[in-house]
């Protein structure tokens, strides 16, 4: 297994990085406190090719391969304090426009792609209902053929860019007899009749990630709004988990590298009793940790990209990754915080803002627990 990067991979870390740090950091504040879309950096992220990264060519994308892709997303952890911004990419990306390169018609791809690349259209995912989070057999939601339509009727929950989206990838069941194997993805877009987007919902963090339900009531689209074939939902929704999983927290890594290089540099200027802070083991250890979660979550993380560029299954790996990069982030957020002590809680330093981004990677894209089960039975248990 080789993890080592080329050139042309640095190089466009670097370049993500500058780009980040120079357009994406403004007004952030202002932006978290309002709960506030930055839809002008969405573009810019757009244009600079972020959303483009994995997709072909001749869709609008960049046609890099994982491992690329996931360095890229990691500068931009490195460079964009926004984790709202990046979560509401990273949603699209992986949940969206993943499926519909891998299972969508040539047509669909043609279609929608282009537009979620260039960044003029807006991507969401709807899988959580209200009554049904972790477990995607128990769909409420239904869709029934009557002649040249698709009707759908249910409500999702926790749709990320639900307020914003023009296209949403929506699963519902066609067979409830049929368990998970009657789980069907669909392409329903904005304006489709009965499509109902709700209010946005206020979150704890990510707060520039907007988030709304969705209601369908007798919704109808076309036949041509089938993603897959009927009866693949739950492939295609493990297939997009598995990339998200594997590749959403590159972007936490490169974050994790920042808020490092910030704490330590606060532990050598930072003086206490005429030492500097980090002279003391309590302060040092921590920031020795915050190294080892740091290099352990990239020797994971890559080792995922290295399986998927192999084209070799990479199920488990993705779900370690996920249950431990999260893990890692939310306890380096709060050492950050306890090294800048009582500066560390305040707003102006901007760790507090870290720590509430943060803990939502032990919930999305299935929670911790989830992720221990998914391993525990890839273990035979």
């Amino acid at each position: 297994m080789d993890l080592s990067f080329t050139a042309e991979q640095l190089a466009l870390r670097s370049e993500i990085v500058k780009f980040a740090r120079q357009e994406l950091n403004a007004e952030l504040a202002e932006h978290d406190r309002a709960q506030r879309f930055p839809r002008e950096n969405w573009l810019k992220c757009a244009q600079f090719g972020i959303q483009g990264l994995p997709f072909p060519r001749e869709v609008g994308g960049s046609a890099a391969d994982i491992v690329t892709t996931m360095l890229a997303m990691e500068g931009l952890g490195y460079g964009c304090r926004d984790s709202g911004l990046i979560f509401a990419i990273n949603a699209q990306m992986w949940a969206v426009q993943t499926p519909i390169w891998l299972f969508g018609t040539e047509e669909q791809r043609h279609r929608y792609l282009p537009k979620l690349c260039s960044g003029e259209w807006i991507g969401a995912h709807g899988m959580t209902e209200p009554g049904s989070g972790s477990d995607s057999s128990a769909l409420a939601t239904t869709a029934v053929r009557r002649s040249d339509r698709w009707i759908l009727n249910g409500s999702k929950t926790f749709v990320t860019n639900a307020p914003v989206a023009d296209l949403f990838v929506v699963f519902a069941t066609t067979d409830p007899k049929l368990g998970f194997m009657g789980v069907t993805g669909f392409l329903v877009e904005r304006d489709a009749p009965g499509l109902q987007v709700g209010k946005p919902i206020e979150k704890m963090g990510l707060k520039t990630s907007p988030m709304a339900e969705l209601v369908l009531e007798d919704c109808e689209i076309p036949l041509e709004g089938l993603l897959g074939r009927e009866g693949a939902g739950a492939k295609i929704f493990a297939s997009s988990m598995e990339w998200e999983r594997g590749c959403l927290l590159a972007s936490y890594l490169g974050a994790m590298e920042r808020q490092l290089e910030t704490c330590v540099e606060y532990a050598r200027s930072r003086k206490q009793f005429n030492r500097p802070i980090g002279k003391f083991q309590s302060v040092a250890n921590k920031l020795v940790d915050m190294k080892v979660r740091m290099e352990t979550s990239r020797l994971i993380l890559y080792k995922v990209g290295w399986l998927k560029s192999e084209r070799q299954e990479a199920v488990m790996d993705a779900a370690i990754a996920k249950l431990y990069l999260s893990e890692c982030w939310v306890q380096s957020c709060l050492d950050a915080i306890q090294i800048h002590g009582g500066y560390g809680f305040m707003t102006e330093y901007e760790l507090e803002r870290d720590l509430r981004d943060s803990v939502a990677g032990r919930i999305y894209s299935g929670t911790s627990e989830i992720q221990r089960n998914i391993i525990a039975a890839r273990l035979g248990l």
